[in-house]
């Protein structure tokens, strides 16, 4: 296995996106039209995506435990986060032993994470063990189906 490196790392960023922007150790990509932000830290041996998804002002008690319930069986390797005044979603991994592979599902989950906020909470991987994500995503297709018979 080859360690992960801030050049290997720009390599497969920029299959992902061609327009890939470097600075330093920190890339700046669009994924299916999100923003997504890369930042590494080489000497502590970590790495963060990051996709901003709303501000942290107004988030209700229910929104705040339908996150940490995703987090626990429905996001996987991504997670929401709240830091700077912000919602965000990420995926966090020590760098070195990071996999192309891997690389490439965590950015592809941390979009996915965003892009759901709100309805599935869902990193697009599956689901993991128990959890309260099924139950939810089930009341919500319920619901579309009640919605769908008002017609």
């Amino acid at each position: 296995m080859v360690d992960m490196t801030l050049t290997r790392m720009e390599t497969v960023l920029t299959r992902l996106d061609p327009a890939l922007e470097r600075a330093g150790g920190a890339f700046r990509m669009t994924v299916e039209d999100v923003p997504v932000l890369v930042i590494t830290d080489p000497t502590a041996d970590r790495m963060r995506a990051m996709v901003p998804i709303r501000s942290a002002e107004g988030l209700k008690p229910e929104d705040l435990t339908r996150m940490m319930q995703a987090n626990f069986d429905s996001a996987l390797d991504a997670r929401y986060a709240v830091a700077e005044g912000r919602v965000w979603a990420v995926f966090i991994h020590p760098l070195s032993p990071l996999r192309d592979d891997q690389l490439v599902s965590g950015i592809g989950q941390t979009v996915n994470t965003a892009l759901s906020y709100g309805t599935l909470f869902s990193s697009g991987a599956g689901q993991f063990g128990r959890g309260d994500s099924q139950k939810a995503q089930r009341e919500l297709l319920e619901r579309l189906q009640r919605q769908g018979r008002d017609i």
